[in-house]
């Protein structure tokens, strides 16, 4: 979209990421995300995690709920084992800036760059006229969420792979119109492992949704041990016994979720998924990853719980990581500031 090369940019390593503050979290959240978040923050690299509650109001969110949704997935991050003293856990809209860069990105950004964006026109449907301005420009937004703490290191799912080129060309377009090459970084797509898509239980083709009317489609992350293995019981599958190779999952997605799910929980792959399991059917299979589901899960489950029945405790660990965040982010939405032109006292 650009043509010019930007210099290096030499600023530290960080890396950031964000869930939605709308709706239960489930199963492909923890191994799509959560269990992601706490392997990266293990590795030393500053990780900055926000709950996107200015991302969930494009759609109506009634206010109370949202409040409470925010706490929730505070408590996902802190019961999957974000630690706060290594992580930084904090509301989005704790932090002005967000909003301050957004604008400034949306006179960067060009509306042929958004038109492009497929999620909004999956999102808004055939009724587009409808949907808010927020849901067509949060694209912009979630770059400013990146580049406010010059992010270099994003863990996305492959259906937010677009958005994160937007951010790459809008920072670089930032860094070329105002001359100041490498302000702002190229962060990079973090993806990994078998778990960072999971599909949902009902239908192998669609990816595991909060919005999903079926609950029996996903797994929640407060569903008891027996509602695990109900879900688990009752997930879609085929008639013929799991393959020997990966290659023999092909056409077959309700078999390719469920040993994809099982090779994240093990923290193995799936070939060894399919050395232990293949030529068993799924009356065999489905009893193993129903015992493997609860075991890994309880823990993350009993904790959230805890957690969500002390609202204090969480509001001070989001305290306190909004303080971090404005502390990192207030430098760079005044330099951009001054980088722009805007007067300042």
């Amino acid at each position: 979209m650009t043509d010019q090369i930007p210099a290096q940019y030499t600023g530290p390593r960080r890396i950031l990421s964000g869930i939605q503050a709308s709706g239960a979290l489930h199963l492909g959240n923890y191994l799509g995300a959560l269990k992601r978040f706490v392997e990266m923050q293990d590795q030393g690299e500053p990780c900055f995690l926000f709950v996107a509650d200015m991302h969930a109001i494009t759609v109506w969110q009634d206010p109370d709920k949202l409040t409470a949704q925010t706490r929730e997935i505070a408590a996902a991050y802190l019961a999957a084992g974000l630690d706060p003293s290594k992580s930084v856990i904090f509301p989005q809209s704790a932090v002005p800036a967000h909003a301050e860069l957004a604008w400034i990105f949306n006179c960067v950004a060009r509306l042929g760059w958004l038109d492009r964006m497929t999620q909004f026109k999956e999102k808004s449907g055939k009724h587009k006229e409808r949907s808010s301005v927020g849901l067509y420009t949060y694209p912009v937004l979630q770059a400013a969420d990146i580049l406010l703490y010059k992010a270099t290191g994003v863990p996305v799912g492959e259906d937010q792979k677009q958005h994160l080129e937007l951010t790459r060309d809008i920072a670089q377009k930032f860094n070329n119109d105002y001359g100041v090459p490498g302000f702002f970084p190229q962060p990079e797509p973090l993806i990994q492992g078998p778990g960072t898509r999971v599909m949902s239980l009902r239908d192998g083709s669609a990816k595991m949704s909060k919005s999903d009317p079926s609950d029996l489609s996903r797994i929640n992350l407060t569903d008891d041990a027996d509602m695990i293995a109900t879900k688990i019981k009752k997930a879609k599958s085929d008639m013929d016994a799991l393959p020997e190779t990966v290659e023999g999952l092909e056409g077959r997605p309700e078999a390719k979720n469920l040993v994809a799910i099982y090779a994240a929980l093990a923290d193995t792959t799936r070939e060894a998924v399919l050395a232990e399991f293949g030529g068993q059917g799924f009356g065999a299979f489905k009893p193993r990853l129903s015992e493997l589901a609860v075991e890994s899960m309880a823990p993350v489950t009993a904790e959230m719980r805890r957690l969500m029945a002390d609202p204090a405790e969480i509001d001070k660990v989001l305290a306190r990581g909004a303080d971090q965040a404005r502390e990192v982010a207030q430098p760079v939405i005044e330099e951009v500031k001054k980088i722009v032109g805007f007067w300042q006292a």
